[in-house]
């Protein structure tokens, strides 16, 4: 026999069953204000029946029917004369007939609701806090890094290669998306190479969800405790308070940290100059562009301002001397204790050792390695010479010149 001129194949009831679906969809989308929970059901169904797969899609999709249709009931009282509401009964009752679905039966599960709001969520606030969002993000914390220039100026960089420079001027040690710093050194003695950062200026720019832009600047026997515009924090911006600045020690040592980039930063004065150093997540570190590519935390110092520091020009303290002054704040003969050496021998003046001494503590709170903390490079420091020693070197010299003769 031929088929009823109202049977549906399963082609059409598929076709049937996406146009309904769109319907609704646009019906959804369409009625966003109205004031009925038809909306509600609306998702519901398409949330249940989108990827059905299998061979039980056809109970599911019965479920799904006897589910929403249970929800349209449900609101039925407050949707009366709502077009909406309405359409969906009458496309729920042409769906099962369609499908043969029982109206008794089980239904679907019902679709987990949201959370209520947590001001204290991401959304919301850790926004401006880079650890918790970045954990948020990728399901483990930062990674971090550290960078310090201190004394002669010496620089260690993120990647902790160890240089001595004369830069003489101003350089930047950071130049990224996030920060830029700057410092500017003068000459420590009038027969030397050597340098000092006498002028530090820090700009933390301008970070739309969370800080107002703010600059901080330290010259030397001026190390302020807030920021240029004379505020401690970042602003009335909602993350304002991720950002602050803090006295550690009256005229020697101010901390700012800026959560808001997973950063932390050291300024201190030891004797006539200035030290930075900065814990900075490797995310923060990284953002630049290759225009931004003279930074002395990332490549060091460029070769032609590099120093040794074998080369001591004494300037009133010997090697002997300054190794001992040294020792007393730096037991590890590292790259520290030999800058320490550097720096007294060249500028004669003791209070250097308190400048390697303030980095190497701070390099203690800020490296993420602490196997990493110490760097030993061979024939870096002073060279120790004893009167005997000179006198051979003098007495060779002279018997040279006079077989010359």
């Amino acid at each position: 026999m031929g088929k009823s001129a109202c049977s549906t194949s399963p082609q059409q009831l598929e076709s049937t069953r996406f146009i309904l679906r769109a319907l609704f969809l646009l019906l959804f989308c369409g009625h966003a204000c109205c004031q009925c929970k038809i909306l509600r059901c609306n998702a519901d169904y398409v949330a249940a029946t989108l990827n059905l797969r299998g061979s039980n899609k056809d109970v599911a999709y019965c479920n799904a029917l006897r589910s929403y249709s249970h929800c349209t009931r449900k609101t039925a009282r407050t949707c009366r004369g709502d077009l909406v509401y309405h359409s969906a009964v009458h496309g729920i009752e042409d769906l099962m007939i369609q499908h043969n679905c029982s109206k008794e039966g089980p239904t679907s599960p019902p679709r987990p609701r949201p959370p209520a709001p947590n001001h204290q969520s991401f959304e919301s606030l850790d926004i401006c806090n880079y650890e918790k969002s970045f954990l948020y993000k990728h399901g483990q914390p930062p990674t971090y890094q550290h960078c310090a220039a201190f004394g002669d100026p010496h620089v260690r960089t993120f990647h902790d290669e160890f240089h001595t420079c004369r830069v003489e001027g101003s350089w930047p040690l950071l130049d990224n998306n996030y920060l830029f710093v700057q410092a500017t050194s003068y000459p420590v003695a009038k027969s030397s190479n050597a340098t000092a950062t006498g002028k530090l200026t820090i700009i933390f720019k301008n970070m739309k969800e969370c800080i107002d832009q703010k600059v901080y600047q330290a010259e030397i026997d001026n190390l302020p405790a807030a920021f240029e515009d004379g505020s401690v924090n970042g602003g009335e911006r909602p993350g304002g308070s991720s950002l602050t600045i803090q006295e550690r020690a009256p005229g020697q040592h101010v901390e700012i940290r800026a959560a808001y980039i997973g950063t932390t930063i050291a300024v201190r004065q030891a004797g006539r100059q200035l030290s930075f150093s900065i814990r900075a997540a490797k995310e923060v570190a990284q953002a630049f562009t290759e225009e931004q590519d003279l930074q002395l935390c990332v490549g060091g110092c460029p070769p032609s301002q590099r120093i040794s520091r074998s080369e001591c020009h004494h300037t009133g303290i010997a090697a002997e001397t300054a190794r001992l002054l040294c020792k007393e704040k730096l037991p590890v003969e590292d790259v520290y204790f030999q800058s320490c050496v550097f720096d007294v021998v060249t500028s004669g003046d003791a209070n250097f050792t308190l400048a390697a001494r303030g980095a190497l503590e701070d390099a203690k709170m800020f490296h993420p390695d602490a196997e990493k903390l110490h760097i030993f490079q061979t024939g870096a420091g002073c060279r120790l010479i004893s009167l005997p020693f000179l006198l051979v070197i003098v007495t060779s010299n002279l018997l040279a010149i006079q077989l010359r003769f």
